[in-house]
């Protein structure tokens, strides 16, 4: 894996060893070379080895020797690794039409229902640019993020609060299943589509990102089965939870993406975000409708804000060696680049959803034993026999006397009297 890259822009070999990058003068450097190949210059950082004349290894494949900066993995270690830049690496043309095509039909469908959208739209620091942003009538702003590439988890934490700090929620659309946006922000996916299709207006169906909230309570009746306990068991308690349409009961359909603009500008439709119960560092975001939202609220007894700052993710840790540059050209030994290979995050399964405290059950009290002495005092109190014990109005004379602070029972009327 190399260490280390040339920077045609200002002509320094960098080395991506050392903390400062071999620069102390350049604070900003680290930023400006791990920012997307998107997003700047693809020929801003060169191969070492092209650039001294030496044969690279890569260009002799045909292929570029052009590179970007990616996270290693060496045992435990993290280091920045320089790689040839892909094909893959970089929005494709075909992309970069679907990309197009999707921002201009969220635009489109909001100025059909009366919404006011616009593209393009810097937020109010210009460090980052909205695809689109539709309003709604409450002046509530939406920032719809068309991401169909890949983009680092710290990319979209700090883009989503950027843009949560100038009161935009964010909205971010993905296409596959692995990308790294899902569950870092609020999200929805759609399905992969030539960007014809999208133009032409073919149904776009949301398959990820939005869940309804469904309760229930855990008996053997019941079509759900326990989130506590083991096996086919039941433990009684009232459970809650999150699931996407196609596991709802009765099943529900899929929402489009004309829904989607419309129910979030008009916060119909509005994000939750629901913590891991293993790790609370982990979770999910969703869209889900005001209603489900309000009674998510009232049975976990608090609200979960919109992300207010970056998180710093386990694969955004980086470890320096501070060793020598190697000028060898190392390409195919890179392996797998940090677009490759990677999990699936949209998952269809429950989140872990929440159970009801149960509440202590209620017994009837016992009633008193009234001793054969209490008995003849209450009998001479009621001026009436001790068999008859208690016409309401003695009763009431006793606890207008005696108070309810001590029981005593009436055999007549079966109130319950207080005193001895």
């Amino acid at each position: 894996m190399a260490n280390g890259v040339w920077h045609t822009g200002y002509d320094i070999e960098i080395n991506l060893s050392l903390s400062d990058l071999g620069h102390p003068g350049l604070p900003d450097l680290l930023q400006e070379i791990t920012t997307s190949v998107s997003e700047r210059d693809p020929q801003l950082l060169e191969c070492l080895a092209h650039h001294e004349k030496r044969e690279c290894l890569s260009e002799s494949g045909g292929k570029s020797p052009w590179m970007f900066i990616r996270r290693g993995r060496v045992g435990g270690r993290r280091p920045l690794v320089a790689s040839h830049l892909p094909i893959t690496h970089k929005a494709t043309p075909a992309e970069s039409a679907q990309h197009k095509a999707t921002k201009e039909r969220i635009v489109e469908t909001a100025g059909r229902y009366g919404l006011q959208a616009e593209a393009e739209v810097p937020v109010a620091n210009r460090r980052s640019v909205s695809d689109a942003v539709v309003t709604g009538p409450r002046d509530l702003k939406i920032g719809w993020e068309v991401q169909y590439h890949h983009l680092s988890p710290s990319s979209v934490r700090r883009r989503s609060a950027n843009a949560v700090e100038h009161d935009i929620t964010p909205l971010w659309v993905a296409k596959d299943r692995a990308a790294s946006l899902i569950d870092r922000a609020p999200w929805v996916r759609v399905d992969d589509m030539p960007w014809m299709e999208i133009a032409d207006g073919k149904e776009m169906v949301i398959r990820g990102g939005y869940r309804h909230l469904e309760v229930w309570k855990c008996v053997p009746s019941s079509e759900r089965h326990c989130l506590v306990s083991e096996g086919a068991s039941h433990c009684g308690a009232i459970h809650a939870e999150w699931f996407v349409p196609a596991l709802c009961l009765p099943q529900r359909k899929h929402i489009r993406i004309e829904d989607m603009i419309l129910q979030s500008a008009t916060g119909e439709s509005v994000p939750v975000y629901v913590p891991s119960r293993g790790d609370g560092r982990a979770g999910r975001h969703m869209w889900v409708s005001v209603e489900d939202c309000s009674l998510w609220q009232e049975l976990i007894g608090e609200k979960t804000p919109l992300p207010a700052a970056p998180v710093e993710e386990t694969d955004d840790v980086i470890t320096f060696a501070e060793q020598e540059v190697d000028r060898t050209c190392r390409a195919g030994e890179e392996g797998r680049f940090v677009s490759d290979g990677r999990l699936v995050r949209d998952f269809d399964q429950p989140t872990g959803g929440f159970t009801l405290p149960r509440m202590p059950v209620q017994r009837s009290p016992e009633p008193t034993r009234i001793t054969a002495a209490e008995r003849a005092a209450a009998s001479a109190a009621l001026g009436c026999p001790p068999w008859e014990l208690g016409p309401c109005a003695g009763c009431s004379r006793l606890q207008r006397r005696y108070g309810r602070n001590t029981a005593m029972y009436c055999s007549v009327c079966r109130a319950v009297l207080n005193g001895r």
